[in-house]
Parts: C-alpha cells; sequence; structure tokens
C-alpha cells in the first residue's frame, strides 16, 4: 500500500482552490502537474459554477432564496471536480460535461437538506442550515425541489443518463435507510458502515466521474475504470472526514471536532473503539456509546478516541479504498488528468494525517 502513501506537496503548479468571483469553488486543495490541465478545469468549475446557480434560480423569491442557501455557502465541489477530470479522457469541452456535472451536485445539496433535517443539524458549511433558519418542512421541499430541477435538467442529457441517476438515487436512499435501521442481528457494524457509506457518498461519487466521462465520449472500459475509481475514492474522502472530526484541531472537515461524538453518531473510527474489548479501552467504550453532551465527557473522549489504536485502524482502512481507487486508474491512459486523480487520491490520504 505504499503507492498511495506518497505525498502531493512540493508541486509546481497552482491548486484548485476560490476561482473568481463565483464563490469557492472545487476547494479541495489538488495542486496540478500541468498547467494546461488545470486552466481548463478552473475554466470547467466556473462554467459548472454559473449553470449550478442558474439552476436553483425561482419565480418565487423566497423558494430561490433557500434554494440557493447552500450554493452560497460553498463547498468542496467534489463531484464536479472530479466529473471534469474524467471528463479530460475524452473531449472534455461540451455544454454535456458540464450540465451532467451540475447535476450531480444538484443530488448532492438536495441530500444535504434531508440529512440537516433527519440528524438536527443546526449549522451547515458554517451558516445556519435551512431546517434551522427556515424550519424542516421548508428544508425538506427545498431538497424536493433541488431534485426536480436535477431532472429536468437530466431529461435534456437523455435516457441513460436519466437512467444512471434513477439507480444512483436508490443506492443514496437504500444507504440512508440502512443507516437509519442499523445493522441486522449478525452483521458486522463495521461492514454494515462500510457498506452505507459506499451506497450513501461512494454511488453519486460514482456516477460523477461516469457521467464526465459519458458526455466526454470516453469508451465503455474506461468509463467503468473511472466509474470505480469514484466508488473507491468517494469511501475513503468520506472515512478521512470521519477522523478529522476527531483528529483535528481547526475543524477542517467542515464541523467543530468532535461533533459525531457529541451527537452520539458512530462513525467509522468510535466502531472500532467499540470493538475493542481490552480493559484499557473500556472508559472510552462507555463514553462513545452515548450522545456527550457534558463537554468535560466530551473532551475527555476525544482525547481518548485521539490516541486509541481505532484511528490508525480506520486510517488503514482509508489507505485501503485509496489503494483500490489507485488500481481502477492502472487501465487508464498515461494523460496529465490520470496524474491529477493520483494526486487526489494522495490527497485523501495525506489529509487524515
Amino acid at each position: 500500500m505504499t503507492a498511495s502513501r506518497s505525498s502531493v506537496t512540493g508541486r509546481s503548479s497552482g491548486s484548485i482552490g476560490s476561482v473568481g468571483s463565483v464563490g469557492a469553488v472545487g476547494s479541495v486543495g489538488l495542486d496540478f502537474d500541468d498547467a494546461e490541465l488545470e486552466a481548463s478545469v478552473r475554466d470547467g468549475l466556473e462554467s459548472v459554477e454559473i449553470a449550478l446557480l442558474a439552476s436553483v434560480r425561482s419565480d418565487d423569491e423566497f423558494i430561490g432564496e433557500v434554494a440557493k442557501h447552500l450554493v452560497d455557502a460553498g463547498g468542496k465541489r467534489f463531484r464536479p471536480l472530479l466529473s471534469l477530470l474524467a471528463a479530460h479522457f475524452g473531449e472534455p469541452h461540451s455544454d454535456e460535461v458540464t450540465m451532467a456535472a451540475v447535476v450531480c451536485e444538484l443530488t448532492h445539496l438536495a441530500t444535504l437538506y434531508h440529512d440537516d433535517v433527519m440528524d438536527e443539524a443546526r449549522i451547515r458549511r458554517g451558516a445556519d442550515s435551512a431546517n434551522a433558519r427556515w424550519g424542516n418542512s421548508v428544508a425538506i421541499l427545498t431538497g424536493d425541489f433541488l431534485f426536480a430541477r436535477a431532472s429536468d435538467i437530466l431529461a435534456d442529457l437523455g435516457p441513460e443518463a436519466v437512467r444512471i441517476q434513477a439507480r444512483t438515487f436508490e443506492r443514496l436512499v437504500t444507504g440512508q435507510i440502512r443507516e437509519t435501521v442499523g445493522p441486522k442481528p449478525g452483521i458486522d457494524p463495521i461492514d454494515h458502515y462500510l457498506a452505507v457509506l459506499s451506497e450513501k457518498t461512494g454511488s453519486l461519487i460514482a456516477t460523477s466521474a461516469e457521467f464526465g466521462a459519458r458526455f466526454a465520449g470516453v469508451d465503455e472500459h474506461g468509463v467503468e475504470s473511472l466509474r470505480a475509481y469514484g466508488e473507491q475514492i468517494g469511501v475513503a474522502f468520506q472515512i478521512s472526514d470521519d477522523i478529522l472530526d476527531i483528529a483535528s484541531e481547526t475543524g477542517q472537515s467542515g464541523k467543530t471536532p468532535g461533533t459525531d461524538l457529541r451527537e452520539g453518531v458512530q462513525t467509522l473510527p468510535a466502531l472500532y473503539a467499540l470493538r475493542d474489548s481490552s480493559a484499557s479501552g473500556a472508559r472510552l467504550r462507555d463514553l462513545i456509546g452515548r450522545p456527550l453532551t457534558d463537554d468535560v465527557e466530551h473532551a475527555e473522549a476525544l482525547g481518548l478516541l485521539r490516541s486509541s489504536e481505532a484511528i490508525a485502524q480506520a486510517r488503514e482502512t482509508t489507505l485501503a479504498y485509496a489503494d483500490s481507487a489507485r488500481a481502477a486508474l492502472s487501465a487508464l491512459p498515461d494523460v496529465p488528468a490520470r496524474a491529477a486523480l493520483e494526486a487526489l487520491t494522495d490527497l485523501v490520504v495525506v489529509r487524515t494525517g
């Protein structure tokens, strides 16, 4: 697994961060070795952002305000970035690639409105969540509004795109239901959790890569390789966020460190800690087995988890998914876009320390 441990530091070209006047675009901090590819992706992200803003407009002023609430809040734009990179294995400069990337981001944003209602979240991307500001009903309906707009765009992309999106949405919903219900008796909670991540997170990121490649005219073998890459890197990225929620002192994950612990959400590091049956881990198991509303207990649990073997195990799992993602790239042509995807794989690993 040494390949995915390599550093992405020291690259000579720039990185995709804030772009122009349209907000934080593609802010995953990806460095590029190839200036031409960087410029093309940057232009592509600009086009996606403009189209994304247009897609959430409404003649009703209130609906328009709520619908663009999370667009204005920014975000990594990870899915459009992956669509654009995948498109560079073919002909990337087409309206279809741009609009397919918009569909994926709209779908992602719609799920955030719904997730925040289910989680009773108060903050999203550093701002009040839609449900905190306007109430649960408005937030749910706004998510539905964004799904409708994504479907409208899909209709112009053709029946195959509609079918792919429908199957992706089925996986998203299936993952959410399985997460809500929890693992069935006899099912390993860690296996269950990783399967949920594949459905809830990996599926849409896989489709983002597939759409970018498909609408750029990449051959079917290349499309499948990029789809496989997207699924694996999507799970790796989500696990890295789980780790950052515990290990970060600065809220790199976009949340206050330890938010999952405070809310009693058992992400992968916590699940590994709960599996530890040693006497030394008893106190940590007691703490993370329940919501931690007490600040002293929360700080204690955070400290114990940061120094536990569970964090190392979660990092190893991230590496395993990153290695699988890298393997999916091996059959693709050795072009600058492949190097950028390899750098993105490195970044997912490096960001967890």
